[in-house]
């Protein structure tokens, strides 16, 4: 997913959640509703994670330095996991606190049209918003379910939004389905009970996020298709022979790491054994552009020592 792609679903659901905010906060002034008042400061915290999204974007960018040679491209995972904790602790855990308020002590909703014309329009606003949302990832997904975009993402802002604006698409319906329970029935305890529903909804969403944007920080590999095209980038059959053994690392969305052994003529010079290292690597590149950090090591193929298998002392945390 490019920069730019991300950044316009994120201003768009950006400029929605602020308009449906004050929406939702002025419904709630007049009606009392305690459904509206979760939904204002849920959309709220929404437009703070979607700042969020933009600032760990923008640092990203920062040039390599001495005392961080990779770059800075994981601030975006690191903004997209916190992103994950504002929708639990601030969406979330308000709503539920202010459901079980409201099925303890309801009261009746005082202007109805307020609450049911302010989630009407927020229904319309997110549904643009999540619109643009699916539009830029299908731009990217290719063949992928949509489970598996959200799992296999590198980038983690259209994972993100697509899952906030799913959220407050279905936030916003059970918001509906109780103030409309709540006046049909005279009970406001429908009310709570919306509201309870949205903080689950929240606190799930935000489980989902946080263990996806966690595997990310841990640090991942390519991707299947990258890996395969890697593979066959690396061997030329003529100067690298073989591809002994390959570890591949995402240093951020759009940077990735690649460390391989490969196998070379054992009579090959210096000079020619250098020469093919320039060229795996300029094919290497030529394949996965994101590839920018590459190191190949040359060394000679053993069939005793592949077949006896791998020192597990020698792999990664072994």
């Amino acid at each position: 997913m490019s920069a730019s792609g991300g950044t316009k679903a994120i201003v768009a659901a950006l400029s929605a959640n602020l308009a449906i905010a004050a929406a939702k906060f002025v419904a709630f002034v007049f009606s009392g509703s305690s459904s509206m008042l979760a939904e204002s400061v849920h959309s709220l915290a929404d437009s703070g994670n979607q700042g969020l999204l933009l600032l760990g974007g923008k640092k990203a960018k920062r040039e390599a330095t001495a005392e961080h040679p990779f770059g800075y491209g994981r601030e975006r995972y690191i903004y997209a996991f916190l992103v994950s904790i504002v929708l639990f602790t601030v969406g979330g855990m308000f709503a539920i606190y202010e459901g079980y308020e409201k099925i303890k002590h309801p009261h009746e909703i005082e202007a109805w049209y307020w609450p049911v014309g302010v989630l009407v329009f927020a229904i319309i606003a997110e549904t643009f918003s999540f619109r643009t949302a699916i539009k830029e990832s299908n731009e990217v997904r290719g063949g992928l379910t949509w489970r598996q975009f959200v799992k296999r993402a590198k980038a983690p802002e259209l994972p993100v939004v697509l899952l906030e604006d799913l959220g407050a698409l279905v936030g916003l319906v059970l918001a509906l389905v109780g103030v409309g329970l709540a006046l049909l029935t005279g009970n406001g305890v429908w009310d709570g009970i919306g509201t309870l529903a949205i903080g689950i909804l929240l606190i799930l969403i935000a489980i989902v996020l946080a263990a996806e944007t966690k595997s990310l920080l841990l640090g991942e590999a390519a991707g299947i298709d990258d890996i395969e095209k890697i593979k066959a980038a690396v061997v030329d059959g003529d100067s690298v022979t073989r591809l002994i053994h390959m570890r591949t690392l995402h240093l951020g969305p759009e940077e990735l790491l690649v460390a391989a052994k490969i196998a070379v003529r054992h009579d090959e010079t210096a000079a020619r054994v250098a020469e093919a290292i320039d060229a795996a690597e300029a094919r290497i590149r030529e394949a996965v552009p994101i590839a920018r950090v590459i190191y190949l090591e040359p060394d000679i193929y053993k069939a005793a020592e592949a077949a006896a298998g791998a020192d597990p002392l020698a792999k990664p945390a072994g």
